[in-house]
């Protein structure tokens, strides 16, 4: 009953979601180009043979499932669809999605598109990643028998409260879900209190990716323009981050007055506006995008797809959305090509990660700026101390490369078309 209300006033919001989705248009927020996916408009045919659909909502999710998408593409008469719904997903996926893959904007939740998304793609088999799936898409994908796993699936201690209040809504909706794989044991008790029929727990993926790739001879390049300056890095930056990683810089510079800051914004549309700022506070700025080098005071990386040609450009890296409440970006990237990696308090969406890696030493989180500040003056004063973070984070973010065979190991029945109804 609740379900039907929803998709009913789903209906009636159907003209307030064009104009929105053509305000976002207008901030670049999304693409001008194949805008109509997001409605359910499709010029790209169903494949042939199995279509195995993969879904997570933006860049980090994708990273993500790139291991999995990697070998499913190895699976005989098998293509497999990734979607997403933001612009820098859209660019990322383009760039690194294998042989046998290819991206399409996930529509709005509204009936009418995906509906025709359901109908035009008809998948055999969906995969949602970690928390993002939405009631209208699930219901048509259930109402056209499609089997949907959730992987990675992540429950956050708000968002459980949130949902236990609203049982009435969510559990109906959860029981479309064919089988759910959680982070953690934790996460699978809160799954199946909410709703889940079938749950399991054989590790968090996100340990099994690869490091993030990179162009050497332009490593090469931009170290040598670096040289011995003091440079940190702040990467997958969230609003206000970046002009906190500027007091910081503004701090460092009374006594290093080389400091290099690279600052790498989880969303590069914004580094018009933030370059404005930099300038007024009386920096020098200069841009990746336009290919300029890295004699500056700020360097913005206001590029897609090159994070690991920026995380191996310093010797620390803080990971954003973590000074601010947004829950924190994925620490084991930088952890994982041996970078000295730091967090702000508010990294809770990785709250077994970050446990774990600071019982092992393996990750450094700070307060606040002034506290950032001074980790990184004591840090750069201290290069031992420095190689054993360094080498311990390594060694964290790569225990657990097994987990990407233990989940294909749990998914087979369903890879071979066994166990598909809910």
């Amino acid at each position: 009953m609740f379900l039907s209300i929803y998709r009913f006033i789903s209906y009636l919001s159907y003209p307030f979601v064009r104009v929105l989705l053509f305000a976002r248009k207008k901030k670049g927020k999304e693409d001008l180009i194949r805008g109509r996916e997001r409605m359910g408009y499709y010029t790209k045919a169903r494949p042939e043979g199995r279509l195995i659909w993969l879904h997570g909502a933006s860049v980090g999710e994708c990273l993500s499932m790139m291991p999995l998408v990697n070998y499913l593409v190895t699976l005989e008469n098998t293509q497999v669809m990734v979607t997403s719904g933001t612009v820098t997903s859209a660019d990322l996926m383009e760039k690194r999605l294998p042989q046998g893959a290819f991206h399409q904007y996930v529509p709005v939740d509204l009936p009418m598109y995906t509906t025709r998304f359901i109908k035009h793609f008809h998948p055999d088999l969906a995969f949602f990643f970690e928390s993002d799936f939405w009631p209208n898409m699930l219901m048509d994908a259930h109402k056209a028998n499609v089997p949907m796993i959730l992987l990675n699936g992540r429950i956050s201690d708000k968002s459980f409260k949130s949902w236990q209040r609203a049982l009435f809504f969510i559990r109906p909706l959860l029981k479309m879900f064919t089988f759910g794989l959680g982070q953690t044991k934790e996460d699978c008790h809160r799954m199946e209190a909410l709703g889940f029929s079938k749950t399991g727990c054989v590790g968090n993926i996100k340990f099994s990716a690869v490091p993030a790739p990179y162009n050497e001879e332009e490593l090469q390049k931009l170290k040598g323009q670096i040289g011995s300056r003091f440079a940190w890095l702040a990467g997958s930056t969230h609003d206000d981050e970046e002009m906190q990683a500027v007091k910081v810089h503004q701090k460092l510079k009374q006594k290093y007055t080389d400091l290099l800051t690279i600052i790498v914004p989880r969303h590069p549309e914004r580094c018009d506006e933030l370059e404005q700022k930099m300038l007024a506070a009386g920096l020098t700025v200069h841009r990746r995008s336009r290919g300029e080098d890295m004699r500056s005071d700020i360097f913005l990386g206001d590029t897609i797809g090159e994070m690991g040609l920026f995380y191996r450009l310093a010797d620390f890296v803080f990971v954003g959305g973590s000074l601010v409440k947004f829950g924190g970006q994925n620490m084991l990237e930088p952890m994982r090509i041996g970078a000295c990696t730091f967090i702000g308090p508010y990294a809770f969406n990785f709250k077994e990660i970050v446990y774990r890696a600071k019982e092992a030493n393996a990750l450094i989180e700070v307060q606040d700026l002034d506290d950032l500040a001074k980790t990184l003056d004591e840090l750069q004063n201290n290069p031992e101390k420095v190689k054993a973070i360094c080498q311990v984070g390594q060694e964290f973010a790569n225990s657990e490369t097994k987990v990407l065979q233990r989940v294909i190991d749990v998914l087979k029945p369903y890879l071979e078309g066994k166990n598909e109804t809910a």
